[in-house]
């Protein structure tokens, strides 16, 4: 692969997590005056704009709904949306670095999941990376010393959700189809947070409305730069550049939000960060699929594969 598109897939991907993290400073700056899963059902429906990069060329609409295992189709059709839900709660409640330290716990859960539902080995190292992750929570969050809220809650959730749809993204393996692996995820979110957001429904303000678009499409924005990444640059080279996302939500908080960074907070971050690089390492190596986008709204997994494998369109 060519080093300048190499560049450029790392630049993309770079770009993308930024848009990421601005969409979930949009859904932020709603600071709560609609319900979670309203802005989440919003979010989705805007979100559908990059639904057309799913399709792969002989692929139908209906394939949707097409799959090898219908008990996983239905898992990440109630997962996805549970953990945006989680999310949006989070970076409603939280400084966005606080709800980021704690979503980037998901590789975490995922080396935890692995274990228990798809039997993997799981080697010394990957223990290592859970181990330290979890320490890191505990300094972020000082439990006793500090109160602990349903933002963290969330938080927790939204790194649960998106974990449990990596393991369905396993099990399901390679003859899946993509519209069909991802397209369950945002049904899911349209359905149930539009039947939960039925009874409340409050529409929303002309403001809110842009926030809401921003949310949306900022984050289908962000899948499509993904794409282009991944077409590129190696999938290990992309992985990493999430986490460019902590420092997009100390900039961000700080200038809009008022946000307050303290020491333990940044030691407890690095230390999450530094267990979910180690887990991406390991994952590369064994060739298995890596952890998604995370707090991003995102169901576009991060592949392990080697440049000639990765996707060419974009997935949401």
């Amino acid at each position: 692969m060519p080093t300048d598109h190499a560049t450029r897939g790392v630049l993309l991907g770079f770009l993308a997590f930024a848009a990421f993290s601005f969409s979930d400073a949009s859904v932020k700056a709603i600071e709560g005056a609609l319900p979670a899963y309203e802005s989440a059902f919003f979010g989705a429906a805007f979100a559908l704009v990059a639904m057309p990069f799913l399709l792969k060329p002989g692929d139908r609409w209906t394939d949707v709904f097409a799959t090898t295992s219908r008990p996983l189709w239905l898992l990440r059709f109630i997962a996805y949306p549970l953990g945006v839900i989680g999310s949006v709660t989070a970076f409603t409640l939280l400084p966005m670095a606080e709800a980021f330290a704690l979503i980037f716990l998901q590789p975490a859960f995922v080396t935890l999941m692995s274990l228990l539902f798809l039997k993997e080995r799981i080697g010394l190292r990957r223990w290592a990376a859970v181990l330290i992750g979890f320490i890191g929570v505990l300094v972020v969050l000082r439990p006793g010393l500090r109160e602990l809220t349903v933002g963290h809650l969330g938080a927790v959730a939204a790194g649960l959700g998106g974990a449990v749809v990596v393991i369905t993204f396993r099990a399901a393996g390679a003859t899946e189809k993509r519209i069909s692996l991802f397209g369950a995820g945002i049904l899911g979110t349209i359905l149930i947070c539009g039947l939960l957001t039925l009874p409340v429904f409050r529409a929303p303000s002309a403001v809110e409305w842009v926030f809401l678009a921003g949310y949306g499409l900022l984050a289908a924005l962000a899948n499509v730069l993904l794409m282009y990444a991944a077409a590129d640059a190696p999938a290990a080279w992309i992985s990493p550049t999430q986490y460019s996302q902590m420092l997009w939500a100390i900039l961000l908080g700080y200038l809009f939000f008022g946000d307050r960074v303290d020491l333990p907070m940044l030691a407890g971050s690095a230390l999450i960060i530094g267990a979910g690089m180690l887990t991406l390492m390991r994952e590369r190596r064994r060739g298995t699929t890596l952890p998604p986008p995370v707090a991003s709204g995102s169901t576009a997994p991060t592949m392990a594969l080697t440049p000639e494998e990765l996707p060419r369109q974009s997935i949401l």
